[in-house]
């Protein structure tokens, strides 16, 4: 056993060697890690920003400039008056997304009791910013009216008052979430692709038949190439949560980095044995590409991160949720968000060691049915 590790270790220092060596690859992990994160949670925004707004004043009143004047920045454009004429070419060239149409007598028919309507026009191509622009725009003008009527104690008091509290990222502001999930997403997909490429490149440039002279098992250099391509990638994507979400984001970190260190090094032993299973299937790094493509995809727009799950048909919710991705996403966003303790994220853990324990079974038995036909 001791000559087990001996050799593991000595092979993954060679695979770790050779690894920093290649520059352009080394270049391609730190800037998923870095740039692509600032770049993706600063520029990639889920929340409504800076949307163009048109009004049609039909009543000109104290009412209506209130509700013009709760329009502002960083949420909305400051609006400009625009002709009924012109609102659909003005929609049509993507020039203006909300038109609100304020109809004559608004002010004089809420204070004489009766129920006035503002149409608001939606540019529905612009979808996230239609979906949750068109709700801001209702609260807004529910509130102004409100707050007018309590002004002219009209309204002695709301029947019902509702105070949303978000206990984390209280600002819904999208980086936050964007930025982890990012990283969770990236060690997925540069795990696969790195021992996958390990693997491939030894074998495309004949380096593999020299280690087949020396005394070393299929399981030595197949755990040596997981080793030093998931360490690689725990140490780029621990420390961009540190230093990138945390430091140059703000992203504040709610949980124990420690148990999602643990966490992630579990994954990634199972991820990485996927791409060594994965790469004992292609005879080619073409082939390779071409085959890892739908997977991290796949898992990918299943795991949670694109989508909630439970917004998937009822089919695909029970497939979704058994996969090692869902697996380390929940359990993600539950130490990093919530501050979930061992108690909460147990069942991942245990799901995400059966899964590793399954491709570990699978990378070993191809392997060394790939050595012995290169042998």
């Amino acid at each position: 056993m001791m000559l087990w590790f001996s050799n593991v270790w000595t092979l993954a220092a060679k695979e770790l060697r050779s690894l920093l060596m290649d520059r352009v690859l080394v270049a391609l992990i730190l800037f998923a890690f870095s740039v692509a994160v600032l770049l993706v949670a600063q520029g990639v925004k889920a929340e409504v920003a800076n949307a163009t707004v048109g009004i049609i004043d039909g009543d000109r009143s104290e009412l209506s400039l209130r509700l013009r004047d709760a329009f502002r920045p960083p949420y909305f454009k400051t609006p400009r008056d625009i002709a009924r004429a012109d609102v659909a070419p003005a929609m049509d060239a993507g020039r203006i997304i909300f038109v609100i149409e304020i109809p004559p007598r608004f002010q004089a028919d809420l204070i004489a009791g009766r129920s006035p309507e503002v149409q608001v026009l939606v540019d529905a191509t612009a979808m996230t910013q239609a979906g949750l622009g068109a709700a801001y725009i209702q609260q807004i003008v529910a509130d102004e009216a409100l707050e007018f009527l309590h002004a002219r104690g009209l309204l002695a008091a709301a029947p019902v008052g509702v105070v949303s509290h978000i206990r984390f990222n209280p600002n819904a502001t999208s980086s936050w979430y964007t930025s982890v999930m990012l990283i969770v997403i990236d060690v997925t997909v540069l795990a696969i692709i790195l021992v996958g490429a390990a693997v491939i490149r030894e074998r495309e440039h004949g380096t593999i038949e020299h280690l087949l002279v020396m005394p070393v098992r299929a399981s030595e250099i197949a755990f040596a190439k997981i080793l030093a391509n998931g360490l690689v990638i725990f140490v780029a994507a621990f420390g961009s949560l540190i230093l990138v979400v945390h430091g140059l984001l703000g992203v504040p970190l709610a949980g124990s980095l420690w148990l999602f260190a643990g966490a992630m090094t579990l994954y990634l032993f199972a991820v990485t044995a996927l791409g060594v299973f994965m790469a004992t299937l292609a005879s080619s790094m073409p082939q390779f590409g071409m085959l890892s493509v739908p997977v991290y995809a796949i898992a990918y727009l299943l795991s949670g991160a694109a989508t909630p799950i439970e917004s998937m048909p009822p089919d695909l919710q029970v497939v979704a949720r058994v996969l090692p991705t869902t697996q380390f996403v929940t359990l993600s966003q539950a130490i990093l968000y919530r501050g979930a303790g061992i108690a909460a994220v147990w069942p991942q853990i245990l799901a995400i060691t059966v899964w590793g324990s399954l491709f570990v079974g699978l990378a070993l038995q191809r392997f060394r049915a790939m050595l012995a036909r290169q042998g």
